[in-house]
């Protein structure tokens, strides 16, 4: 059902903002970028979610990313609902964490050892403390246009909505001294990463990527490329870390260094990792990991770290993905579908556009030529993402509401939602 009313979500905006910072508690769902105003959301189910306003739509977002089986997953909801009965959190072990561990570390191939946080902008940076602890080194590598969340010396040049709001990609607040020791290099350009390891030889303390970028919408890794990144780390002793934060347990069961075939020596994760719960996780290899107290010398803590109900909810799902092949090869045919479809949309229609995906995720950029780095994604015209955004949500299909964002496909979606998808965009681009 779709009444194409935004009354409602009009009106809880202008509250909104009077008490939150541009009205969101994220500027991913401001919508600034594509001049609309938020949808506030009131329930989801299955591949739908529903506006206060009572508009249904087809779900590409998926909480960004996680809801690999679906929105309001029975066997997670029933995981959690059997765990909090018994209490939301207490500060203290509990035996789910040390199935989760397990659970984790016989999934992702460089897990040896996992440590449990809430988010994964605690995992990207509790794991590069633990890098520079392991090394005795203080720089790090990261690429340009790739997000790791918002601790202060990972904002450089970052990707997600920094690219969209068409600020600075770096932010204010953050001084010169947290952002000295990091350094970028052009994603799928080794060139540029070889110069940093010549320039700083000797104090690279990790090289920190997403495996498949995400954030400055979805840009896949050109042939050898982190093959290349793992010889190069192992030839300076330098600590790789994958954040898999979008890719994990989405692109295979073991992420996108199972699908890949290289292994780091550290990887990251958000939400994915709980079924949607705020939660993240950081792990790789046993010597590594053993620096992390109350083992070594590296401190880091959380009082709602491996809180029981992120645990029931990530081992339900985790377990589903694990016993459940089906689930990547149903996703990722739709991911064909859907993406295939818009590129022969887009080639009918003769636009500047080209599409980019893997398995269940993509991005339809706005402009033509390839798009392999963060230069060539932001020759996108955002004006007309804008457009295309606008008639699409209005005829039922909730995007992310920006350009340099990833879409998701869940094991609910249908041939069918696909379908009417495809019917929009063919519309819009007069096919």
């Amino acid at each position: 059902m779709l009444n194409n009313k935004t009354d409602r979500s009009e009106r809880l905006f202008e509250e909104a903002k009077h008490y939150i910072p541009g009205g969101v508690n994220s500027p991913a769902r401001a919508f600034q970028a594509v001049g609309t105003t938020p949808r506030f959301i009131e329930k989801a189910d299955a591949q739908f979610i529903y506006d206060a306003d009572g508009n249904k739509y087809i779900d590409y977002i998926g909480s960004w990313g996680p809801m690999i089986l679906g929105n309001n997953n029975p066997g997670v909801l029933k995981a959690v609902q059997e765990t909090i009965v018994h209490g939301l959190s207490f500060g203290a072990a509990t035996g789910r964490e040390i199935t989760m561990a397990k659970l984790a570390c016989e999934m992702i191939p460089c897990f040896e050892m996992v440590r449990m946080v809430n988010s994964g902008t605690e995992a990207t940076m509790s794991a590069l403390r633990t890098a520079r602890g392991y090394t005795g080194r203080n720089k790090i590598i990261k690429f340009e246009g790739c997000y790791h969340g918002h601790s202060d010396g990972l904002l450089v040049k970052a990707g997600s909505a920094l690219i969209a709001e068409g600020g600075s990609p770096d932010s204010a607040g953050v001084t010169e001294n947290c952002a000295k020791d990091t350094l970028t290099a052009r994603y799928n350009d080794m060139d540029s990463v070889e110069k940093l390891f010549e320039e700083y030889k000797g104090d690279i303390a990790a090289v920190i990527i997403e495996p498949v970028a995400a954030n400055m919408g979805v840009v896949l890794p050109q042939d050898g490329f982190l093959k290349n990144l793992r010889e190069i780390c192992d030839l300076h002793q330098t600590v790789l870390i994958f954040d898999e934060v979008i890719t994990g347990f989405r692109l295979a069961p073991g992420g996108a260094q199972q699908l890949f075939g290289v292994t780091p020596d550290m990887a990251t994760f958000g939400k994915i990792i709980g079924g949607g719960m705020p939660v993240g996780a950081y792990g790789g290899r046993r010597d590594i990991m053993e620096c992390v107290a109350p083992v070594g010398k590296v401190y880091q803590a959380g009082t709602l770290s491996g809180n029981p109900v992120a645990m029931a909810a990530g081992i339900a799902q985790l377990t589903c993905l694990k016993e459940n092949p089906s689930v990547y090869e149903h996703i990722n045919s739709l991911g064909e579908m859907l993406y295939g479809g818009l590129k022969e949309i887009i080639a009918a229609a003769k636009v500047d556009c080209t599409v980019n995906h893997i398995g269940s995720i993509g991005t339809l950029f706005f402009t033509g030529g390839q798009v392999t780095d963060y230069t060539s994604a932001r020759t996108s015209d955002l004006k007309r993402y804008a457009e295309y955004f606008r008639y699409m949500i209005q005829h039922g299909n909730y995007f992310a509401p920006a350009q340099f964002e990833a879409m998701f496909i869940s094991d609910q979606h249908t041939e069918a939602d696909i379908q009417k998808t495809l019917s929009d965009a063919a519309v819009f681009f007069g096919v």
